[in-house]
């Protein structure tokens, strides 16, 4: 039997595995608080908490309902507004009341949630982090400052928290309701998971999967990477770092390892989608999804990453770079599974950055990205690899100006003439992102914004005009 928690209610779920969150949420047990907006996990009004269990305690994570098979949820704790409510306002809702933090009101539940696992966090309270947390909820209404407002006020409201017992002191103050201590023995005896990959259609997150192909999945058997914990993992070994393919962007974020070979780790991958979006995409979905503007396929581009693709016990390694035949066709079998990505560590002389351009700053697609690691030995580039997505029919590692700039020193000429390098090797196209043209001059301007935010002492925009 395929088991979850709802709120306070067990869930023997009978439906098919592909059926999306918000449907069975809405439609089969009538909460309504949980909103239809865009469908495409833009907006956080369908936004949910989904609990594990993890070493004995919950981990709650926000995410958008809309684009999360039910059966990525068997064996936990899902929260919808209503699991939340209480016979008075929560310290979270009252403070939005208070504030003004609502006026049509349609949004004001996903807020309410998102801010709410905020509140389940076992982390010390932090306004940034606050804010950081409705990172994937829209409001069209307010203008966000008196939501602002009430997040200050919620922060503050936390500044005792015990982070050591943060359910039983969230419950002690009426944050959430007292059902929640009682969540992990009622998790650890649901039915086991266990979920076998199958020849149905594989889903790790299913953020852009659900996008494109709705009505083909919606009703259907899916498979499920979510439960294959093989698949979830971040490892160092003999300077190389691997990282299974069913690892999650916030896995990324969270991981102490990773952290440590990139140290502007958090406003890279801050640039990549919201938070209830990066909760759940994985890493493999993001690469098989093959779009030419993957923001972490122009990411591991640039690390000259490989990948492994299992097909039963057989197994073979290629370099992602390889990976791409032409727009949307993989060097893939339709049995095959994107098991691992691997790196060689960078060495202590490296450099990485990753750029991205897009009509707005966060929350969006790019129009053009790239991504660069640089390891420099007396001035002189020893070691180089630089993507580029957006500017041709599939992601581009940019083969020919890496061989140029290879064994250069770091000069404003060299710049500007492997600028003409690369321009020679992108195919960008007109189209809603842009025309050619100006997809052209955005690339320069990313190539060149590389070596004025990693060589600030010896390269300068002025000398790249």
């Amino acid at each position: 039997m395929r088991s979850f928690i709802l709120n306070d209610e067990k869930i023997d779920c009978h439906l098919p595995s592909g059926t999306l969150l918000l449907d069975f949420v809405r439609y089969h047990k009538a909460l309504k608080g949980t909103k239809i907006g865009c469908r495409e996990g833009d907006c956080g009004a369908c936004t949910v908490l989904i609990g594990d269990l993890v070493d004995g305690q919950m981990k709650y994570q926000n995410v958008t309902s809309c684009l999360t098979p039910i059966g990525n949820v068997y064996g936990k704790h899902v929260v919808s507004v209503e699991g939340l409510n209480m016979e008075d306002l929560t310290p979270v809702q009252q403070f939005m009341v208070d504030e003004s933090g609502t006026q049509c009101g349609f949004c004001t539940v996903g807020f309410v949630v998102s801010l709410s696992g905020y509140c389940l966090s076992n982390s010390a309270p932090n306004y940034n982090d606050a804010i950081a947390s409705i990172d994937g909820n829209i409001c069209r209404c307010t203008g966000y400052k008196s939501i602002e407002r009430a997040t200050r006020k919620i922060t503050n409201a936390l500044q005792n928290k015990d982070t050591e017992h943060t359910v039983n002191w969230l419950v002690e103050h009426k944050f959430i309701p007292d059902y929640f201590l009682d969540i992990p023995k009622r998790i650890e005896a649901l039915n086991p998971v266990e979920e076998k990959i199958t020849k149905a259609v594989l889903i790790g997150g299913g953020t852009d999967l659900y996008v494109q192909k709705h009505d083909q999945l919606v009703d259907k058997e899916v498979g499920l990477v979510a439960h294959q914990n093989s698949l979830r993992y971040i490892t160092a070994e003999n300077g190389v770092c691997t990282i299974g393919g069913g690892t999650t962007v916030t896995d990324l974020l969270e991981s102490e390892l990773f952290n440590s070979y990139f140290s502007n780790l958090s406003d890279h991958i801050k640039l990549v989608s919201s938070s209830p979006i990066r909760n759940i995409s994985t890493i493999a979905g993001n690469f098989v999804n093959a779009s030419p503007i993957g923001d972490f396929t122009a990411f591991f581009l640039a690390l000259n990453a490989k990948i492994t693709l299992s097909e039963n016990e057989n197994e073979r390694t290629i370099f992602l770079k390889d990976f791409y035949k032409g727009y949307k066709d993989l060097d893939k079998s339709k049995e095959e599974i994107l098991t691992s990505i691997s790196f060689v560590i960078p060495s202590s002389n490296s450099q990485f950055n990753l750029e991205k351009i897009s009509k707005r700053i966060h929350l969006d697609i790019a129009s053009v990205n790239s991504a660069i690691s640089i390891a420099i030995t007396n001035n002189t580039i020893e070691t180089i690899h630089i993507s580029a997505g957006g500017v041709g029919p599939i992601p581009s590692y940019l083969h020919r100006t890496v061989a140029f700039l290879k064994g250069k020193t770091i000069t404003a000429e060299n710049i500007k003439q492997a600028n003409k390098v690369l321009q020679s090797e992108i195919q960008p196209i007109s189209d809603v992102r842009g025309t050619e043209t100006y997809k052209r001059l955005l690339l320069r301007q990313l190539f060149y914004a590389h070596f004025i935010k990693l060589f600030p002492d010896q390269i300068s925009l002025k000398a790249l005009i």
